[in-house]
């Protein structure tokens, strides 16, 4: 296979066959803090590693790891709108696959638990408040939920990016 994307440290990944030893937190990190979220559509930037940061601080701290890792694949192939993600199996495969390297490499259950999927969804309420204009239509993915009650900054790069590997060092360090 010789189509790869060449990451932040200078290693090639390959989206299509990902390994555990391609892996690496610093790409993640620096990746997740350069990704604005909902594609862009907020009044200003707001990085997917803030978001990640915010759910891992929510959720009980047997989650925590999972919640701060669950948008890591996103560091390797970008993100899809979720309407469009949703009638394309092969990208949500691709995604699943990656991640599931992610969860090898560490030390994670391969499935994402209820909490961070739930938690996940209650952000979006605080976000979209915070950080987009009222919509005109609601989300049905969002009906039933009530918001997580998580502050949103707005952190720039810099910033994202060292608050993310230092959240990755105190969950993955202190055992």
């Amino acid at each position: 296979m010789t189509a790869f994307v060449q990451t932040y440290s200078g290693k090639p990944f390959y989206p299509l066959a990902p390994t555990v030893e391609d892996i690496d937190i610093e790409d993640i990190a620096h990746s997740l803090a350069l990704q604005c979220r909902y594609n862009g559509h907020v009044r200003s930037f707001y990085s997917v590693a803030e978001h990640c940061v915010h759910l891992a601080r929510a959720v009980s701290p047997e989650h925590a790891r999972w919640a701060l890792l669950h948008d890591a694949a996103e560091a390797y192939i970008g993100d899809m709108v979720w309407p469009l993600k949703e009638e394309i199996p092969a990208y949500k495969q691709v995604e699943s696959d990656i991640m599931g390297a992610i969860c090898i490499r560490f030390g994670l259950g391969l499935s994402q638990p209820d909490e961070v999927t739930e938690y996940d969804r209650r952000i979006v309420i605080d976000e979209s408040s915070a950080l987009m204009a009222p919509t005109q239509l609601p989300w049905p993915a969002l009906e039933g939920f009530s918001p997580l009650g998580v502050w949103i900054e707005g952190w720039n790069p810099e910033r994202a990016k060292s608050e993310y590997r230092r959240c990755f060092w105190q969950l993955f360090n202190d055992n």
